[in-house]
């Protein structure tokens, strides 16, 4: 048996299809599976040891996209594979899964695109409050596998040893000794609609040193917001006073990195971003900041053993689809205040046994 997974686009999606992974495994242990993802969510699968073959595609907008598709159609026919799962729903992944020539395929029942499989599943179009890992695993109905199990079938991702070496060596440079007492902060979002403002981190940030002298900050951002998240870091230590030097925003961790320090960090606060969906694979106590989205379809799908608080605020609007923001001014977000966050990082930190 020779099996096709097909997940294209951002990071948090590709993690939560990590429980279907471990599904299909334990349903076909002898089988051959492999995943086809993009370079920037990638590594959430690279290590992933219940695959046997990781694909990278072509980034969505990369020149001669086109051509290297027609090469990776070529070399998914050549894997002969009996069933393609497009996880996606998208045009270019349907396309992808008719191409591989796989006899079985399965994906969204989405019009003008549903004839592609020979097993349409029905998605609804509106915005529910399920969550996603149950969205996806419709997808496995035609399988006959059971619903997914937060305990069994909680989103995963391996930590690679050569990443936790290089990120421990980049902590240690910047001051950070005990891994164990460090929260993690992510400042950075995709859109607008997803950016908790930067006068907000940098009050948390400082709120959690000068009422924990035990803790370290370390200020994470995506690469094309570095000099906003340096930003935050210095305005956070002002408002700090004596505590300021525990708080770091100089360390540049990729997802492998970030993965290796979260499996030791005291705490993780976050928009609904690719980094959160990281901390979620791992034990730390994730403090996840909720505008647009609903944190019953993206909060960590792990063991209910493990802490998450979601804060959020609640509006006629949400959730919405981040295409035009109908009061104007990222209400969703920006009514969220320090306080808040404060509080529910200390109620993490508190029932985590880390205070």
């Amino acid at each position: 048996m020779r099996i096709l997974l097909i997940r294209l686009r951002l990071i948090g999606d590709v993690v939560f299809t990590t429980p279907i992974i471990r599904a299909l495994r334990r349903r076909n242990p002898g089988a051959h599976l492999a995943y086809v993802a993009e370079p920037a969510a990638a590594p959430i699968v690279a290590d992933n040891p219940r695959l046997d073959e990781v694909i990278v595609a072509r980034p969505p907008h990369a020149a001669g996209r086109a051509l290297a598709d027609l090469s990776l159609a070529r070399r998914l026919r050549r894997g002969r594979f009996d069933l393609a799962i497009d996880l996606h729903g998208g045009p270019r992944a349907a396309t992808l899964a008719l191409l591989s020539g796989a006899r079985r395929r399965i994906g969204y029942d989405i019009p003008g695109r549903g004839w592609l499989y020979t097993d349409p599943v029905p998605r609804p179009r509106e915005l529910r409050a399920r969550h996603s890992v149950e969205n996806q695993w419709d997808l496995l109905g035609p399988l006959g596998i059971e619903p997914p199990d937060r305990e069994r079938d909680a989103t995963e991702m391996a930590v690679s040893p050569e990443a936790a070496a290089t990120a421990v060596a980049k902590l240690e440079a910047a001051g950070v000794e005990d891994r164990g007492r460090l929260a993690v902060i992510h400042v950075s979002a995709g859109n607008p609609f997803r950016r908790w403002p930067a006068e907000a981190f940098a009050a948390l940030a400082a709120g959690l040193v000068t009422r924990d002298a035990r803790l370290s900050v370390l200020l994470l951002s995506g690469p094309s917001e570095r000099e906003a998240a340096r930003k935050i870091g210095d305005r956070a230590r002002a408002a700090a006073g004596p505590s300021a030097a525990r708080i770091v925003d100089r360390v540049e961790l990729d997802l492998r990195e970030l993965r290796a320090v979260l499996e030791e960090a005291a705490l993780f606060v976050g928009g609904d971003s690719g980094p959160l969906h990281v901390a979620g694979t791992t034990p730390v106590p994730v403090v996840g900041l909720y505008g647009p989205t609903l944190p019953a379809r993206s909060a960590p799908w792990r063991p209910p053993r493990y802490v998450t608080e979601s804060v959020e605020i609640a509006l006629p609007c949400r959730p919405c689809d981040q295409r035009r923001c109908e009061p104007g001014d990222y209400r969703c977000l920006g009514q969220v205040t320090p306080a808040a966050v404060l509080a529910a990082a200390e109620r993490a930190l508190a029932r985590s046994g880390a205070q």
